[in-house]
């Protein structure tokens, strides 16, 4: 029997080397569930279709080589403001209570207590913010088909870096060198991440620093205007442009000559209340930032993603977020938020 020539066999042989060669280069496993799935040469990010996990091919690995040095940086940082803060309470006492007593003990007393109130509260808070955890995302089963149901990993991700599967609400720090659940942003200043598990106490600090540096510039401001040297008599004239001048620029020599007889506790005063004006605007700023992102329903990283990807599709707004976010859920409550909404709804 005659063999087939190499021409009968060779197209049927070329081509099912060809498929053959075809699917090994598209075929890849999906590691949320393990199914193996053939996909386009031209997708490096594809969804599974039976756990939904994202694949991404093109993810960026980051370097840990500086790690140790950015959280160096961040404890520094905490240990700055921990120094810092304690300076404010422990000047503003030696500065302004001597003045505080001698206008009556009652009063001495009653700011007594509000200085050590608003001490212990944005100290204990700012503590909880630096060192809790800013909440891990909780651990699944993954990698295996029997064990991962349909749908079980709908739109995660693959975090290269804590290999473990990241939820969409979920992002790594590299400074934390974690994934941190709900992560609103990176805060140097409390050395630590804002996430779900320490966004609460950081909104907390915020609050009581907020308030503690409103009372510290009042407080410091009126006991600036009881010590001051008084000024030397200047002559009252009738206010035009050229008198207003004329007496801006009399008035300048006594003011300067009556900060040079000024004591320390004068001088410490000024910086007080410039120092706590400051820090109030700045941290109130931040303050109504994150308290309109909690009112929205979102953290400031979900903002962002979905101004980039040009998503109009926010949470509802409403005061319940708030609620919900602080954990506030006695019936007073829901009763003045009910009605709340019940005048929204008919303004509209």
């Amino acid at each position: 029997m005659d063999s087939p020539s190499p021409s009968s066999v060779s197209p049927t042989k070329q081509e099912d080397d060809h498929v053959t060669s075809i699917t090994e280069e598209h075929e890849t496993t999906c590691w949320g569930c393990g199914l193996r799935l053939i996909i386009s040469p031209y997708a490096p990010i594809f969804k599974c279709g039976w756990c939904g996990a994202i694949t991404n091919h093109n993810a960026r690995k980051y370097d840990n080589k500086y790690f140790w040095l950015r959280r160096l940086r961040d404890r520094c940082f905490v240990v700055i403001l921990l120094l810092f803060m304690l300076f404010i309470i422990g000047s503003g006492v030696w500065a302004i209570y001597p003045t505080i007593f001698s206008t009556g003990y009652f009063y001495g007393i009653f700011h007594m207590t509000i200085t050590v109130i608003l001490s212990i509260a944005t100290l204990s808070t700012y503590v909880l913010a630096s060192f809790r955890s800013p909440g891990a995302p909780p651990r699944i089963y993954w990698g295996s088909y029997p064990a991962m149901g349909r749908n079980g990993l709908m739109d995660y991700t693959f975090c290269n870096v804590c290999s473990n599967p990241k939820s969409p609400n979920t992002h790594h720090c590299r400074s934390c060198g974690m994934c941190v659940l709900d992560m609103d942003h990176h805060c140097p200043f409390i050395g630590n991440c804002v996430g779900a598990g320490n966004h609460r106490s950081f909104i907390l600090f915020l609050m009581s620093a907020v308030t503690s540096t409103f009372y510290v510039s009042i407080v410091s401001a009126y006991i600036l205007y009881q010590i001051w040297p008084p000024l030397r008599h200047i002559p009252s004239v009738t206010l035009t442009w050229s008198t207003i001048f004329t007496y801006l620029a009399e008035s300048a020599l006594p003011f300067l000559i009556s900060v040079e007889s000024l004591s320390i506790r004068g001088f410490l005063l000024i910086y007080l209340f410039f120092a706590s004006v400051s820090v109030e605007i700045g941290l109130a700023v931040l303050l109504w930032q994150q308290i309109c992102f909690i009112y929205e329903g979102k953290t400031y990283l979900s903002s962002l993603s979905s101004n980039s990807n040009g998503n109009d599709e926010v949470e509802e707004k409403d005061c319940q977020n708030i609620v919900r976010f602080f954990g506030c859920s006695n019936p007073a409550t829901r009763y003045l938020l009910s009605f709340w909404n019940f005048k929204k709804s008919h303004k509209k």
